[in-house]
């Protein structure tokens, strides 16, 4: 196959597989990395030994597979299970289906439609687990634990933060943290910037089932989701998908044990440091932390069973931090504008492209506050644009129509004092004052009762 190109999955694939037979990983540490079972990864090996780079890329990409079954099909089943089979079990189901309807399918094809579908099935059963300690990774680099840690770590002398922090797997050290006021994207996001700047991007991250990560299964799809069939990722998820980042989400807090244990060295160490130095707000306890990293690393680090870094280098032409930001889509108007965090922003002509209008174009809000408008990969210049008419009108306030030059202009002549319409006073009773010379003015007073029937009236009486 000529002129190959490799995705970032398929490069990474590449390495991890170059150095699998070059003795450096292991076949069921690399399968971890990759995300694949130890089977797969040696039919994966093998085939990369004989034809090289080709074996990655899959051979049917871009066609349909011949027994894919029918919309029309998984309709029809979802039907059936909501209709006539409903509250049968998944097994059963697909046996009935088998015998009644003439739809021979596998268990596994019906159990996927019927969930994507929403239709679960009554009886559950859970699997007992073996749990067992997991040991650690061979080369730095290869998997980091990243968690968050809300404590009164300045001890009452200021605010309660969140401490944002990563650790490596196979040496113990940590990589960076921050401090933040509470735990975010945006700060996951700066934590991994100072990595990849720092030491590279990571094979794999071990997180916990935080929102920042993944969206819960319980919250309800949005129409798009819904149209798309497939749930979007959060901000995190994104960037770590661009940066080919394998997540690995913990089901406990005993899963990631070893940031876990790090939150209780540094609650007592860093805690101490920080009273030392008298630190009362974020930014005091963030200078004290960097300061304080090198000497931890030194002090607890562990050499890893593998020489070296797994560190990945950033691709050229790749700007990080296009990719650690957040990102929104918009359609443009028709006059090259678009609304953004109540800012209108007016989209320039470039030299491929002169309009953009009806276009679908993304907004990146990088971590310094700054805004990137791009379409199709392709950065747009842009400016804030001009305020229309009805925002300037509105920035005008009311004028009253008693204050214009005319009405003004005739109260001069005849020397009366204009007033409002309207001017009535509690009781009832319009004022109006009249000139009587040498600027001096009585105030004749209209006074308006009401009507009150006389004790003798008709109304008065009853039926």
């Amino acid at each position: 196959m000529e002129g190959l190109i490799l995705n970032m999955k398929e490069q990474k694939r590449s390495e991890i597989l170059n150095k699998v037979l070059e003795g450096i990983y292991g076949v069921e540490e690399a399968a971890r990395v990759v995300g694949l079972s130890e089977r797969q990864l040696w039919r994966l090996l093998g085939a990369y030994r004989k034809e090289g780079a080709k074996a990655l890329a899959h051979g049917n990409r871009g066609y349909k597979p011949a027994n894919a079954i029918s919309p029309e099909e998984r309709e029809r089943i979802v039907e059936l299970a909501l209709s006539e089979y409903k509250g049968l079990n998944h097994c059963h189901f697909t046996e009935l289906l088998a015998e009644r309807e003439n739809l021979s399918l596998s268990r596994s094809s019906v159990r996927r439609i019927l969930l994507f579908s929403g239709i679960r099935s009554p009886r559950h059963r859970r699997q007992p687990k073996h749990r067992c300690r997991r040991e650690r990774y061979s080369q730095e680099g290869m998997l980091l634990q990243i968690d968050g840690s809300k404590h009164d770590w300045l001890e009452g002398r200021g605010p309660y933060l969140t401490l944002v922090g990563a650790i490596d797997d196979a040496t113990g050290t940590i990589p960076f943290a921050l401090f933040r006021q509470e735990e975010d994207a945006q700060g996951y996001f700066m934590l991994l910037l100072e990595i990849i700047k720092n030491k590279g991007i990571p094979l794999a991250i071990y997180n916990d089932r935080h929102g920042i990560f993944q969206r819960s299964p319980k919250e309800p799809e949005s129409l798009e989701e819904q149209l798309c069939g497939q749930r979007q990722p959060t901000q995190v998820g994104r960037a770590l998908k661009e940066l080919d980042i394998q997540p690995i989400f913990a089901m406990s807090p005993q899963a990631k044990g070893r940031i876990e244990r790090l939150w209780g060295t540094l609650q007592d160490r860093l805690v101490s440091e920080l009273r030392l130095a008298g630190a009362s707000n974020i930014n005091e306890a963030n200078r004290l932390l960097w300061n304080f990293l090198p000497r931890f690393n030194t002090h607890f680090s562990v050499p890893p069973a593998q020489p070296g870094s797994a560190y990945r280098q950033l691709p050229p032409g790749l700007c990080p931090e296009g990719i650690l930001c957040f990102k929104y889509g918009r359609t443009v108007d028709p006059d090259n504008t678009i609304h953004f965090d109540r800012q209108v922003i007016q989209l320039l002509p470039g030299l491929d492209r002169l309009s953009y209008a009806h276009a679908r174009v993304e907004v990146q809000e990088r971590l310094d506050g700054s805004l990137v408008v791009s379409c199709h990969g392709k950065t747009i210049a842009t400016r804030q644009a001009p305020p229309n008419p009805a925002s300037l009108r509105a920035r005008k306030g009311p004028r009253s129509a008693y204050n214009s030059p005319e009405i003004e202009i005739a109260a001069a002549i005849l020397n009366t004092t204009v007033s409002e319409p309207n001017n009535v006073d509690g009781c009832g009773s319009s004022r109006e004052e009249i000139p009587i010379g040498q600027g001096q003015t009585k105030t004749r007073e209209s006074i308006s009762r009401s009507y009150k029937p006389a004790v003798n009236h008709p109304w008065r009486s009853g039926y």
